[in-house]
């Protein structure tokens, strides 16, 4: 892509109604749904949402667009539209000479991606949020950034000098400005599509992918704090999963130390539960503060697999907290989950969650201070310091083991679980950051999906309630008779776009519910979500899932290549679409499992260490899955609470009812009791009906098979 945005790459070397209660005039986003728009409601700034009357208006004035996008909890976001949309001046100059667009990535992660990988394209860039690109009226890219100043600083040019420059470009010559992003924009285009281009064969798909992959990925990790980076460490699930599934000895000691690292880090709610974002240094010490559902989800899944692989309580114990975070704090009083938790409350970054050692001596005794001091870090002088906010406070501390929590004696780790519930009981009495409301059905699936298997790992009928509970939720306010699933639900109203993860998403967590409770609706709604996702997203050509749906307004359509926050749509395709094969027997959706899988060879070969859960679905396909079969229902809870125990990524729950395959039908109940049936493919162990004969052939079975 060295020819890409000719003009973009000049200006990007250039570029590295109503009132509120302060007597603000409202913009248009004072009537959207979207927290994250409604934060800019009272800006100076004449924004736009995402839609066909800002396109309009670029078009008939002949003006930029400015498509700023962000999202509620994103801490940049905040300083920028503190220093920049809350700045008459810019807003003046941005009203006159540019169509200003504010989207929520969350609510359009299709759009977004589009800009992002655009951004990336010019700039070389990883890129992050807030994006602002600067559009034709035609929606082409050419030109943009992420966070700006508002004024020139330490070399790197403020917005507004941004802003002039861009106009100042555009308005020499438009058309010809136009012309060149067009062209740009196309050669892009057909980059995207020719990565999309089916090249492998089926015979390409081989274990070597996967030990090559999980070798390059260990020789990333961090070996004292875990992890990858220097900075900016975020926890990478499905790389973590993946090591822990296919690593070797030592890669899997290595995700287990950063597992460790994580829980006794700052990035971990010590006293409240759930994780932060990330940190912004490479001993997890330091977060940013915002809590998001996708990670609370997926970190619950990781824990339950540390857990189960080494049985280490602390595991359990994490998996815990933070699934009782999530239906403390994020959860709607009819069901669903909402997205997350700003880092800031009142204004300020950290202030809900982080202490100083002042505050302490007051809620705590003269015992817990010292022990806080020894054990937690806690300093008169604080860890944590807001460089970003002119007036930031002072003294403040991110609670978090220095002294790791495996190597304090039990008299300790209780007296610190005491000091915890005190905080606790103090916190709630601070003004909470504000909470991201809206509710999606793609991390809303990863968190059914989460809870039914911590319920199903953990033995907490509470979890299971809860995700069923989300489910009814999702099913009723954004799932028609029709067929479609809708991506956002907020206060009454559900949005008009349909997004591939969150068809997709919804459908693992389905399909874990089924496994779970050996429901045989559960499994028909996840082959309607197969379906429906087929028609909508999978590429019929060339293999892989498209993240968006053809819409006017969705001007390239592409597929996610490596995981980030989340896994990519095509991964979590194709591993359902696997599984839903074995459990189904329907043959179409194995190939599209295989078909998808073909398509990522080459990004598999070239990266395999960005794709961790493509190589786990890649495992799953070269196995022969064990199914487990339970028939029958006098007993079956029994035998769903030991198979709960067993770690085995491969293995496959199902019952004899619904629409399994015609050889699991053919496995019956014996006794009068229900009965459990080890098969891979159509060879079955000796059946047996007690929770003890079954925990002796699933050890069994693992001590055969090596795992």
């Amino acid at each position: 892509m060295t020819k890409f945005f000719l003009i973009g790459l000049v200006l990007t070397s250039f570029l590295l109604g109503e009132e509120d209660a302060e007597g603000k005039e409202a913009n248009r986003l004072a009537t959207e749904k979207s927290p994250y728009l409604l934060l800019h409601a009272h800006n100076p700034v004449d924004w736009y949402p995402w839609g066909e009357e800002a396109f309009q208006k670029a078009k008939a004035e002949k003006k930029l667009i400015l498509l700023s996008v962000g999202y509620s909890t994103c801490h940049w976001c905040h300083v920028m539209e503190r220093e920049s949309f809350e700045n008459e001046e810019i807003a003046a100059y941005l009203n006159k000479h540019f169509v200003s667009i504010k989207l929520d990535r969350e609510e359009r992660p299709d759009v977004d991606q589009v800009y992002m990988t655009a951004f990336q394209a010019m700039t070389g860039q990883g890129g992050g949020w807030p994006l602002n690109m600067f559009l034709t009226p035609d929606l082409k890219p050419l030109t943009g950034g992420t966070y700006f100043p508002p004024k020139d600083k330490d070399g790197r040019p403020g917005f507004d000098t941004v802003l002039k420059k861009v106009h100042a470009v555009w308005a020499e010559n438009p058309d010809e400005m136009a012309k060149n992003a067009a062209a740009g924009f196309d050669e892009m285009s057909k980059h995207f599509h020719g990565l999309h281009q089916l090249e492998a064969g089926k015979e390409e798909l081989k274990r070597e992918l996967i030990t090559e992959a999980a070798a390059r990925t260990a020789a990333l990790m961090d070996p004292l704090w875990g992890g990858v980076g220097e900075q900016n460490k975020f926890p990478q699930v499905s790389l973590l999963r993946f090591l822990l599934q296919q690593g070797d000895d030592e890669a899997k000691k290595l995700a287990l130390m950063t597992c460790r690292r994580m829980l006794d880090g700052g990035i971990h709610d010590q006293v409240g539960g759930g994780f932060h974002r990330y940190a912004v240094d490479k001993e997890w010490l330091v977060p940013h503060f915002e809590k998001m559902l996708y990670d609370q989800a997926q970190l619950v899944e990781l824990y339950l697999d540390a857990w189960l692989i080494t049985g280490e309580e602390d595991y359990a114990k994490v998996a815990r907290s933070t699934s009782e975070y999530v239906l403390r704090d994020l959860t709607h009083a009819e069901g669903g989950f909402f997205c997350a938790q700003d880092a800031q409350s009142e204004g300020k970054e950290g202030k809900y969650f982080c202490w100083t050692l002042a505050e302490l001596k007051k809620i705590l005794s003269a015992d817990d201070v010292a022990l806080a001091e020894e054990v937690l870090g806690v300093t008169e002088k604080g860890n944590f310091y807001d460089f970003s906010d002119p007036e930031a406070l002072k003294n403040q501390n991110v609670l978090h083991f220095q002294i790791p929590r495996a190597e304090l004696d039990a008299a300790k780790r209780e007296k610190i679980d005491t000091l915890f519930a005190k905080l606790a009981s103090s916190r709630v009495k601070r003004v909470p950051p504000p909470t991201d409301d809206k509710i999606l059905a793609s991390w809303n699936g990863l968190m059914i999906g989460a809870l039914a298997r911590a319920s199903h790992v953990l033995g907490e009928p509470r979890y299971l309630a809860a995700a069923e509970k989300a489910h009814v939720f999702i099913k009723a306010k954004l799932w028609t008779e029709e067929g479609a699933l809708y991506h956002r639900w907020r206060e009454g109203e559900r949005d008009a776009t349909k997004q591939s993860e969150s068809y997709l998403h919804l459908l693992r967590g389905t399909r874990k519910l089924y496994e779970v409770t050996l429901n045989a609706t559960y499994l028909e709604f996840a082959i309607q979500l197969a379906e429906e996702s087929e028609k909508l997203f999978y590429d019929q050509e060339n293999g892989g899932f498209f993240q968006g749906e053809k819409r006017a307004d969705l001007v390239l359509r592409l597929k996610g290549e490596f995981d980030g926050a989340l896994p990519t749509e095509s991964s979590v395709a194709a591993r359902e679409f696997a599984i839903l094969a074995a459990m189904t027997g329907r043959k179409e959706f194995r190939e599209i499992a295989e078909k998808t899988l073909r398509a990522y060879v080459p990004l598999m070969r070239e990266s395999g260490p960005g794709m961790g859960g493509m190589m786990r679905t890649l495992d799953f396909y070269l196995e022969k899955p064990a199914r487990l079969v339970i028939a029958g229902e006098n007993g079956k809870k029994e035998l769903l609470a030991v198979s709960a125990k067993h770690w085995d990524p491969t293995m496959i729950t199902l019952g004899n009812l619904g629409k399994v395959d015609d050889f699991t039908r053919s496995l019956t109940a014996t006794e009068g009791k229900a009965t459990v049936y080890y098969c891979v493919g159509e060879t079955c162990q000796l059946p047996v009906n007690t929770p003890e004969e079954m925990a002796e052939m699933l050890k069994r079975m693992s001590e055969r098979e090596g795992k």
